[in-house]
């Protein structure tokens, strides 16, 4: 019985020999050797293994048959006998004990392979987070640009039509540019197949559109 309380049939093997020099005592102080040698095996089996976890009795087969082999090596050579080698083929516990031992296995393996798979889902979650931020920022970064070159633009069209034309102020030629967009998008959304769209196209509309197109502009610029 091992020291966790499981009880297991441990099999050794036991290569011995007569040592020439006591080959009187070999063959006449021991009628069996063999059930001597067995005895003192299961003695020393006994005292070592109740030590012993279960999981370390399997990995720990080469110091119970160094400890068999010492012991019988020297009870055994005042009978004449040498004992050559000692050799744990096999520890076998309950079959029921072996399910439960693949079962714990199986669960940790298991609990292994789910940890570090939500290691690798994390890893996936951060490096899209982290890509769609910097995808929004270089958006953005775009957006940016491209406002301040379409001020810039116009900057520069009000600035070159007022030095032309005299007698122009920026508010005009501001005016002019806001009606030429208004009519560009509505040929736009003519040109597209789209459904119906319905904007309203009196006079007093158009001058409200684009009084609030000139404030947002005027916003842009400040």
């Amino acid at each position: 019985k091992t020291k966790d309380n499981v009880f297991v049939n441990v099999v050794i093997s036991v290569q011995y020999e007569a040592i020439a020099k006591a080959a009187y005592d070999a063959y006449y102080r021991l009628a069996k050797p063999e059930v001597q040698i067995q005895a003192y095996v299961f003695d020393v089996v006994r005292s070592t293994l109740p030590r012993m976890d279960l999981d370390e009795s399997f990995s720990s087969k080469e110091d119970l048959a160094t400890a068999v082999k010492s012991h019988l090596d020297e009870t055994m050579s005042s009978y004449g006998w040498h004992i050559c080698k000692a050799l744990v083929t096999d520890i076998n516990p309950d079959q029921r004990v072996k399910m439960s031992m693949n079962e714990i296995n199986a669960s940790r393996r298991l609990r292994e392979a789910n940890k570090e798979k939500a290691e690798a889902d994390k890893i996936v979650a951060v490096k899209a987070a982290e890509a769609d931020a910097e995808s929004k920022y270089l958006s953005g970064v775009g957006v940016a640009r491209q406002r301040q070159a379409i001020v810039g633009g116009l900057q520069d069209s009000i600035l070159e039509f007022s030095g032309e034309i005299h007698g122009t102020t920026p508010k005009d030629v501001m005016d002019l540019l806001l009606v030429t967009q208004y009519f560009d998008m509505l040929k736009d959304i003519g040109a597209t197949n789209t459904n119906t769209l319905f904007i309203g196209h009196a006079p007093s509309q158009v001058a409200d559109l684009q009084k609030s197109l000139e404030t947002g502009l005027m916003k842009g610029l400040k």
